[in-house]
């Protein structure tokens, strides 16, 4: 009988297992079956070699649960351990039994998932004590036992085995019983081991009998060993993909399509990523994409692997060359990573761009599903962005749909202003935007539906992208204002005029929460509306980005801005100005030059100062005239203010505007239907 410590260097190695090294109880049975399924691999490869010439029997990896004992064992007929193996590969824990094996048969064994050493270790996280009973493969090799009870003390001595393999036994402690429950360990072999290459074996099949789940005399294999996505593309059928995915996903709608991934330089890189229909108001979720190590699963956390938009897919990617255990640090700094991760974007978009040159309509079916991620990559990836310029459909309010150039050609010809710049006019919502789209479309422009939850950042995107292109939302202007030729018609109004209307329509604009409004006025033609509510481009934007993205709190906050545009040509705005006139001027008039004199005694004060600085004199006849200017704009505004107050036609214009843009609620509106049934 042999004793002795485990070489480390510390003592003090258990508790570090247990509580650092791996952040996941569970995943003890992972690194156990991960070892047992690589014995038997290695007994495959040297059966192959030639240097093992018996009979390899069946080959499984057994999980045994006995609850009287409390034990759980994991039980492999691969290649088994001596002393020597294991005083070698278990009792030096920094050496991994893979490293030696695999450059030895490195061209024909990198299947092999060459755990074997450290991932031992874990199971101690959850056992007690670990007892090993193994056979080597080598002739007359005796039957080994090596025991530890989570201590730096072993021992080792002769074993019990009779058969070629290696026994696992784990004496689960207290805090764990649940590994000794046959349906979690089920669970988390089907979590873990659902695609290993070799079989695994967990209990026994259970069929309904006697009005109930009865165990038979079957093995229950809990996996699948020749995985979709290591099988070639063309042996495989749209059938094969959809069923995969079921399994993967049940319960889900189909996917639309989807991507085989098979690289073997300059890293090793399997998968299957689908396509899922997509909903608008979409949540990055970091459960989608499963990543796998020679078909052990890793992580569905997967942030380090590829881009953040990939994220919206779902799927399997398989590859060597990511380590079982890794931090996220070691996933977005590692170079093999970042080139796994490049390479996964060139490919879904050479998909993205083979699908819509194959089948155009097909593709623009599928557009409105696909569109966010689409977006999302383009925002969030530089290289993807520009891969996706030839391929990015836009959508008009028509249904229609365009490529980047073939909508600029459409536009280009109606929709430049004044200083050369294409003009894009885009919707948000087009049933409340009904109006301004039908005045745009009834000039001959063409509008773009941007009601996606990504368009408030990504019409940016495209300003940035697109040269000599702005990017306008349709009700930010009248429909002259939107896209400014140069032709547009002065407004036929007095400053006398201009000040008395603005009051008398500022006066009646009631009070919206978290709402400004500024009046302005336009000749926009008879035809057009009397008053119309626009809203400011770029606070629309920052607010609707706001919604969605942590941190522009400020912009969430800030009251929406509006402008109410009176249209100085319509009939109704000419006989509320013709009538105002009438009834202000000689009241109001006295008052605006009153003013004018004042601010020009101002200017005169002020320009007299040297280098600006007035003397105490100056001072104070400036705050005089500054307080004269003060009560004749106050008392201006009290006989103007009341004289509006006696017009209900310019209320109800008011009120119309803010129907027209979903802004007349509450008790407002109820005054509005009053209002229009005393006017009929």
């Amino acid at each position: 009988m042999q004793t002795g410590k485990i070489g480390v260097t510390t003592e003090n190695i258990f508790p570090v297992i247990k509580k650092f090294l791996y952040s996941d109880h569970e995943i003890f049975l992972r690194e156990l079956v991960s070892n047992a399924v690589d014995a038997t691999q290695k007994l495959r490869t040297l059966a192959g070699f030639g240097e093992f010439k018996g009979e390899t029997g069946q080959l499984d990896v057994r999980v045994t649960i006995d609850r009287e004992a409390g034990t759980l064992t994991v039980s492999d007929s691969g290649i088994g351990m001596d002393a020597a193996d294991l005083d070698r590969y278990i009792n030096q824990i920094a050496f991994s039994g893979a490293e030696e094996f695999l450059a030895k048969y490195k061209d024909s064994a990198n299947n092999i998932i060459g755990h074997f050493g450290l991932g031992f270790y874990s199971a101690f996280m959850v056992a007690r004590k670990v007892v090993v009973e193994s056979l080597s493969y080598r002739e007359g090799a005796e039957p080994v036992r090596w025991e530890c009870d989570g201590s730096p003390e072993y021992t080792m001595g002769p074993g019990s085995r009779t058969t070629r393999g290696t026994d696992i036994i784990l004496y689960i402690d207290d805090d764990n019983r649940q590994f000794l429950e046959q349906a979690r360990v089920d669970a988390l072999l089907r979590k873990y081991c659902r695609f290993l290459p070799v079989p695994v074996v967990s209990g026994k099949e259970e069929e309904w009998k006697d009005g109930k789940m009865q165990p038979t005399d079957r093995d229950k294999v809990v996996n699948a060993t020749a995985p979709l996505w290591l099988r070639k593309p063309a042996e495989l059928t749209d059938d094969d993909y959809l069923a995969f995915y079921r399994e993967l996903y049940p319960g889900q709608d189909d996917p639309m399509f989807w991507i085989h991934l098979n690289v073997d330089y300059p890293f090793t890189l399997t998968g299957i990523l689908f396509f899922p229909k997509l909903k608008d108001n979409f949540e990055v979720t970091k459960n989608r994409i499963q990543l796998y190590c020679n078909q052990v699963f890793v992580t569905d956390s997967v942030e380090g692997v590829v881009p953040e938009f990939m994220m919206l897919l779902q799927g399997v990617i398989d590859s060597p060359d990511i380590p079982l255990n890794v931090s996220r640090s070691y996933l977005q700094s590692d170079s093999a990573v970042k080139k796994i991760s490049g390479y996964i974007t060139k490919k879904v978009a050479s998909r993205l761009s083979d699908l819509f040159a194959a089948d155009r309509a097909a593709f623009e079916g599928k557009w409105d599903d696909i569109r966010i991620f689409i977006e999302y990559g383009m925002l969030t990836d530089e290289k993807f962005c520009e891969q996706a310029m030839k391929f990015l459909l836009l959508r008009d309010t028509a249904g229609r749909y365009f490529t980047l150039d073939e909508y600029r050609t459409l536009v280009e010809p109606a929709q430049t202003d004044r200083s050369g710049d294409t003009v894009y006019l885009y919707t948000t919502d087009p049933e409340a935007q009904h109006n301004y789209i039908e005045a745009a479309t009834a000039r001959g422009y063409d509008v773009l539906l941007m009601d996606g939850r990504l368009d408030s950042h990504f019409v940016g995107l495209l300003e940035q992208k697109l040269e000599k292109t702005r990017l306008v939302r349709v009700d930010s202007g009248s429909v002259d204002a939107l896209i400014d030729k140069g032709d547009r018609k002065a407004v036929d109004l007095t400053p006398l005029q201009i000040g008395e209307l603005t009051t008398v329509f500022r006066s009646q604009l009631p009070e919206v929460k978290k709402a400004q409004f500024m009046v302005e006025f336009e000749a926009t033609g008879a035809a057009s509306l009397p008053a119309m509510l626009t809203q400011n481009e770029f606070m629309g934007r920052m607010k609707a980005m706001a919604a969605m993205q942590p941190g522009m709190d400020f912009y969430a906050d800030l009251p929406d801005s509006y402008n109410l545009v009176v249209n100085t040509e319509h009939p109704l705005v000419k006989r509320i100005a013709a009538d105002a006139s009438a009834a202000l001027d000689a009241s109001v008039k006295p008052l605006a030059e009153r003013i004018d004199t004042d601010n020009a005694a101002i200017s005169a004060v002020r320009a007299e100062a040297p280098d600006g600085k007035l003397t105490p004199d100056a001072e104070q006849r400036v705050a005089e005239l500054e307080k004269s200017v003060a009560d004749a704009r106050a008392e201006q505004d009290k006989i103007v203010e009341a004289y509006a107050a006696t017009q209900p036609v310019v209320r109800q214009l008011i009120d119309l505007a803010l129907l027209q843009a979903g802004l007349l609620r509450g008790e407002a509106l109820g005054s509005f239907v009053r209002r229009s049934v005393d006017l009929l």
